[in-house]
């Protein structure tokens, strides 16, 4: 791991690990009971419906997770996610061949979806096709945010209805890590894809009963699934509440069972543990980042001035205290919590890393080369999603540009506008939160910050990096891989393609009769239910 923070980042895998224990309870005593069920907090109703390749967002992940299975998932019960810890799913093995340029799965037989009809490789391949755009793909999706986790992907291939060929371009190792996260269910081939944005047909441990638009989600346990005994629950209820204040006082009422993943802030866990002590917090990290996109296309932030001015401008430590009560970290476009960050050390030479005032001066003198001044503000509207934890920090953000001569407003997006609004690029500034499905640089650049791509909401693109982002993803040497992407990451920051301003801690909160829920380091990959028993 490459970074002075290396304690800080122990210590918060040791409360990873502790939290995780004290939520199992102790298995020794304890076997898991069948029956019950639970109360999942989910802090609005699902933009996007099930329809998982559609979506960027939790709000969708979350409650989609027990209904579908991935060909591999990263393990439930191991909190630090890598290569190490993905797990088969619908595939009982898989392997790499010639030197990573095909990657074979070979499915199970004896999994049929929610309707009956039986699950076989045709699935396998309508999904992905479907999700690279191939050629041919029968099915084709209104948003594709990770189209481009596949571009690598020149074939598809189903030899028999048990095995599935996914030959590449080029070697990718972090092929099968992506298809590990909770972003890479697989659908059935006879389902039209926009229906999914209705209801939802999966192989998973649950079957969905009912939707109840703006209320609440209810599933019931799978009699039929392929993993003998599983789930434990008989049914599980999403109950949506919109107010953060609200979802804070029903979980610490016991009307809720389980918080939503990354919505429980150090100040809420503080305030719930202290009226329940024996409720159980993990802080444990999200792969979620704070960050800025400008837009590269509109003035004025096609002039690379004023979008650096803006990175040079926030005060990401003060963010951090004041926004998260320092439940957040520095860090670039990688993860701190895993392992491609930049040394800190080497942040503190980027863009808004150093002393405030020495970086606010900078700010100021960029500004004055565009033209722009406390005497001649620019005044823009700065865009965010109507959700408490991205209010909380645009207004910061707000603050901290007022004081080097931009005058920003605010403007609230609903959900199920937000998205397709920065994919056509109809803004000029926004305060994002960007979710990262498994902790690799593939899934991030590819997705993120690639030429072309629908989530590089800013338009940023620079052929220079797009050869570096190509190069690291083939590389097999870790250490020549590793160096590649910290280049990638000073240059990202050196060009204000999306400032990155801190890395979120989540404060996972359940009561203590929820047992083998166990939070990983990324909220996106530990929804499925599948352990999950109630005492």
């Amino acid at each position: 791991m490459r970074r002075s923070s290396r304690s800080v980042v122990a210590a918060l895998c040791l409360l990873t690990l502790i939290g995780a224990a004290l939520l199992a309870g102790p298995a020794e005593s304890q076997a898991p009971r069948s029956g019950g069920t639970l109360k999942v907090m989910h802090r609005e109703d699902t933009p996007q419906g099930f329809a998982v390749h559609e979506t960027a967002t939790i709000s969708t992940v979350w409650p989609s997770s027990p209904c579908f299975n991935n060909l591999v998932y990263f393990d439930p019960f191991k909190p630090k996610e890598s290569v190490d810890t993905i797990i088969g799913e619908l595939a009982e093995k898989w392997s790499w061949q010639d030197n990573y340029r095909n990657l074979v799965f070979f499915l199970r037989k004896d999994v049929k979806w929610h309707d009956g009809k039986p699950f076989t490789s045709k699935d396998v391949k309508f999904t992905f096709d479907m999700v690279r755009e191939a050629p041919g793909a029968e099915g084709k999706l209104r948003l594709n945010p990770r189209k481009d986790w596949y571009a690598n992907v020149d074939a598809i291939e189903a030899p028999d209805p048990y095995t599935v060929v996914f030959r590449l371009k080029r070697p990718q190792p972090s092929l099968l890590v992506m298809m590990a996260s909770g972003y890479s269910p697989v659908y059935a081939a006879h389902i039209p894809p926009a229906q999914y944005r209705m209801t939802c047909v999966g192989t998973g441990p649950f079957k969905l009963k009912e939707w109840k638009h703006g209320e609440y989600i209810d599933y019931v346990k799978n009699p039929d699934y392929f993993v003998k005994g599983r789930p434990y629950l008989d049914g599980l209820r999403y109950v949506i509440v919109k107010e953060r204040g609200t979802r804070t006082a029903a979980l610490q009422a016991g009307q809720l069972d389980v918080a939503m993943a990354g919505e429980t802030t150090k100040a809420a866990a503080e305030q719930i543990k202290a009226a329940v002590p024996k409720i159980v917090v993990t802080p444990v990290a999200t792969n979620v980042t704070d960050n800025i996109i400008m837009n590269v296309k509109k003035p004025p932030f096609d002039n690379p001035k004023v979008r650096l001015a803006v990175s040079y401008a926030i005060d990401r430590r003060a963010l951090i205290q004041a926004v998260h009560q320092g439940a957040a970290s520095l860090g670039s476009a990688m993860s701190p919590y895993g392992v491609w960050a930049l040394p800190e050390k080497e942040l503190l030479a980027l863009p808004g890393y150093g002393k405030t005032a020495d970086m606010k001066a900078q700010a100021k003198k960029l500004l004055a080369e565009a033209g722009i001044t406390p005497q001649n503000p620019l005044k823009v509207e700065m865009v965010t999603r109507n959700i408490a934890v991205y209010v909380d920090m645009a207004s910061f953000v707000i603050n901290e540009l007022k004081q080097v001569g931009i005058e920003a407003s605010l403007k609230q997006i609903e959900t199920a506008q937000w998205h397709a609004m920065a994919t056509r690029g109809d803004y000029q500034i926004g305060a994002n939160l960007t979710g990262l499905g498994p902790d690799d640089p593939d899934a991030n650049f590819y997705e993120n910050y690639g030429c072309g791509s629908p989530r590089n909401y800013s338009g940023y693109c620079n052929e220079q990096v797009q050869k570096l982002i190509d190069a690291q993803s083939q590389e097999l040497d870790p250490k020549k891989r590793l160096a590649l992407i910290a280049q990638i990451q000073k240059k990202l920051e050196d060009d204000a393609g999306r400032p990155v301003l801190g890395w979120r801690l989540d404060y996972f909160t359940v009561w203590p009769h929820v047992k083998n829920m166990v939070p990983h380091q990324s909220i996106f990959n530990f929804g499925r239910f599948q352990e999950v028993w109630r005492e």
